[in-house]
């Protein structure tokens, strides 16, 4: 049986984290796939796990008054998914569907939480690479949000 971590270490998220690093996050790790249209979170529910798509494409979604549903932000290949498990309350701030059919590695946040309470290197590496994901994605939202309410400000 071979292990997820020569896939981890391939993947922007991971790059130059210490083999035994990967070995742990490798043990919260599983592979997942997709079917087009499927919800993967929603607004308010609970967040314990996040995704690197490997292929397709995940759009996280707002529902814009007069506009019904918005996809704000398109997740492609080799991109996280999900950074509401690592900061309390663990609850997803956007939607999140599946927008053609997708493969994505999935990692079990309490898993990784739980790994950070014996090993402090690992959830500041962690930590540290998912507020680069926080910024970009808060970034991007916000051009995306000026496209959908820029006439009405």
């Amino acid at each position: 049986m071979q292990t997820l971590e020569p896939i981890l270490e391939k993947l922007p998220l991971f790059q130059g984290m210490k083999p035994d690093h990967l070995a742990l996050i490798a043990g919260c790790a599983s592979n997942v796939r997709f079917s087009a249209g499927e919800v993967i979170g929603r607004a308010g529910e609970p967040a314990d796990q996040f995704w690197v798509v490997r292929e397709g494409r995940v759009g996280l979604e707002i529902h814009a008054p007069g506009r019904g549903t918005v996809t704000i932000h398109s997740i492609g290949e080799n991109e996280v998914l999900g950074w509401s498990w690592l900061l309390p309350p663990h609850q997803w701030h956007f939607d999140a569907r599946a927008l053609t059919a997708a493969r994505a590695l999935c990692f079990d946040g309490r898993c990784l939480r739980g790994k950070f309470d014996h090993d402090y290197e690992l959830g500041y590496e962690l930590m540290k690479r998912f507020a680069q994901v926080i910024v970009q994605r808060l970034e991007a939202t916000g051009m995306q949000l000026l496209d959908v309410y820029g006439d009405r400000v």
